[in-house]
């Protein structure tokens, strides 16, 4: 059995071997995790402001016709259906592809350090197989989050390597990929979870530091540790 403290040495090493594209590749990471979201606050000094021009909002609103009314919430509803819809086309066709490419990079880069930046366009290498196996990925986590948390909690865990076995075993279908990170997973699973809370430290200064320390250490250093683990578990 693999041990935590292993995987992230190793992972740490592969990292400080090649590290400015660690950390270049894991800024892409997590902005295709997040998607790229824009928000800005606009806050009064006592509060009443935002109230006030709520209550006018809402004044201006009520003084408009039943048709108008409906008109706008119409046009409200349609554009965030389009902002929606555009969003989900991204992350499926563009967004996932490029994922598998960023994972492939740090398993690369845990295997034989310095890893090029060429690594993540593999994802589009196989197109359709990438985008039909992280589809099922990720409505089978759907479907069995609607279960319960715990549930999807676990499913996640069991489908955690299909990215790196995406591009690591191109010659499997998407449900042989599924499977094949489900018997990876089995019986490493909540050695897996207490993994992943041995970097709790890590995440609680990167919010101390207001993000910087996640962009420049604790988020490349746990995806290059995850590649490891990966590798670990696969036996190499």
């Amino acid at each position: 059995m693999w041990e935590t403290s292993e995987i992230k040495q190793r992972g740490k090493a592969a990292f400080r071997m090649n590290y400015w594209k660690c950390v270049a590749v894991s800024i892409l990471m997590s902005v295709l995790t997040a998607g790229v979201t824009t928000v800005t606050y606009n806050q009064s000094t006592n509060g009443q402001g935002a109230d006030q021009q709520v209550e006018q909002i809402q004044n201006a609103f009520n003084s408009l016709t039943p048709a108008q009314q409906i008109a706008i919430a119409a046009g409200i509803a349609g554009s965030l259906t389009l902002i929606i819809s555009v969003s989900i086309l991204l992350d499926l066709f563009v967004f996932n592809p490029l994922k598998v490419g960023c994972y492939a990079f740090f398993r690369e880069n845990v295997k034989e350090p310095p890893a090029d930046f060429s690594h993540i366009g593999v994802g589009f290498g196989n197109y359709v197989h990438t985008f039909v196996t992280l589809f099922l990925k990720d409505l089978f986590v759907s479907l069995w989050s609607l279960l319960f948390l715990i549930p999807g909690l676990i499913k996640s865990y069991s489908y955690r390597m299909v990215p790196y076995i995406i591009t690591d075993h191109p010659e499997l279908s998407p449900t042989e990929t599924i499977n094949l990170s489900r018997q990876m997973m089995n019986g490493h699973k909540w050695h897996a979870f207490c993994y992943d809370l041995s970097f709790i430290g890590w995440f609680i200064l990167t919010v101390l530091t207001l993000g910087i320390l996640g962009v420049f250490w604790t988020e490349p250093y746990k995806d290059s540790s995850d590649a490891a683990l990966y590798l670990a578990i696969k036996g190499e």
